[in-house]
């Protein structure tokens, strides 16, 4: 091997494998192993995205607002033929829109950078192009892990230096809804997963999961999103939710009620998993000991590079970790899945919710959520 091309093959060592023989094993949706040499020459990046809605199958429901349909920006990034697929999902509770993601790509330029494995650089031009924008720099940053992994030849959760095989069971989201409805999404369901997530935080709580008991007894995670007011009436429901098959809780009240959410942490007999109070790398110190874990996504944190350092910093704190999505395709589903074999709980059911999704990648079988092989995400175009 050329000193030139080894030299470009181990900089991503310390992502968390070695990468000897990282050109072996290409499936035949890859181009062939990519002439490192190449690299640094006169070939760009350049990104291109456009508005893509998603469909939900169902009315989505939660405790604060009911939508059919969330808005999406797609992303391609081109380097000498390869392209990386990246996606930005906005569902109204983050605040931002198609035109504000747009006005942020359109501000990127990647054609000034002619080598795609300086990611930390790379990145760090597009975090410091604005205070927010982490769906629009989430999109980016999956689209270049995307491109990287493909010229690599391996897929992302290897270069992590994890085991696919540990991939867990995806919850699959039952929405606030009718008894009738309720019934009718759990039936569908319930016979594919392990595990399923309910949205609670309203007066019809209790109802919400005496209907999806009259149908199943699998295990179940509830999601309150801040829905809860009062913390003694919180912790007596946790308590039965207990006693009903419920094996976790995410973000009981609202952000800015820490002291109460501590409060009840303490002495709730389920790990409570901090949502919305968690955004990125730099919450995490001031949430700590207000929840057991935190619950990462890639719209929020802004994409797989900052994912991966709150998932060991957490660890690094005796905080448990889950895995999350918003309502995406299965390219930011699959972009988060690569790092599910290193957490307690995962939250990858984005994709399945959808009727219009562009491409094929994680799956889930027998409930538990399968890791393509193929090179970077290892999506596959449909």
């Amino acid at each position: 091997m050329k000193r030139r091309e080894f030299i470009k093959t181990t900089a991503l060592a310390g992502l968390g494998a070695g990468l000897a023989g990282c050109t072996a094993g290409r499936s035949k949706e890859t181009k062939g192993t990519y002439d490192m040499s190449r690299i640094g020459g006169s070939a760009r990046m350049h990104l291109s995205f456009f508005p893509y809605e998603l469909q939900l199958q169902h009315t989505f429901t939660v405790a604060s607002y009911s939508r059919t349909t969330t808005p999406d920006v797609q992303v391609e990034i081109e380097y000498d033929g390869y392209v990386g697929y990246g996606e930005a999902s906005m569902p109204p509770y983050l605040g931002h829109t198609v035109e504000s993601v747009c006005a942020f790509l359109q501000k990127v330029n990647l054609e000034q950078f002619s080598d795609p494995f300086q990611m930390e650089d790379i990145l760090t031009y597009v975090d410091g192009l604005s205070e927010g924008d982490a769906p629009a720099k989430a999109a980016i940053d999956i689209a270049l892990h995307d491109l990287v992994g493909k010229l690599i030849g391996q897929p992302w959760w290897r270069l992590w230096g994890l085991d696919a095989a540990k991939a867990p069971s995806t919850t699959f989201t039952i929405g606030i809804d009718t008894p009738e409805v309720v019934r009718e999404k759990t039936l569908e369901c319930a016979d594919r997963f392990n595990i399923l997530k309910v949205k609670v935080g309203l007066d019809s709580d209790e109802e919400m999961i005496r209907t999806i008991r009259s149908v199943t007894d699998l295990p179940l995670a509830v999601d309150a999103n801040q829905g809860w007011q009062d913390r003694q009436k919180a912790l007596d429901e946790i308590f039965w939710l207990k006693e009903q098959g419920v094996v976790m809780v995410e973000q009981p009240m609202a952000v800015d009620r820490l002291d109460d959410i501590a409060w009840i942490t303490e002495q709730s007999p389920l790990p409570i998993f901090a949502d919305e109070s968690i955004q990125r790398l730099r919450d995490i110190p001031s949430i700590k000991g207000a929840f057991t874990g935190i619950n990462i996504k890639l719209m929020k944190c802004t994409g797989m590079r900052e994912a991966w350092k709150m998932l060991n910093y957490a660890r690094a704190e005796g905080m448990r970790v889950m895995i999350g999505c918003m309502t995406e395709t299965s390219c930011a589903c699959t972009a988060a899945a690569h790092l599910s074999p290193a957490v307690d709980f995962a939250d990858l059911d984005g994709n399945l919710l959808i009727s219009n999704d562009r491409f094929t990648g994680m799956t889930v079988r027998d409930g538990r959520m399968v890791l393509p092989d193929r090179p970077g995400l290892g999506l596959i175009k449909l």
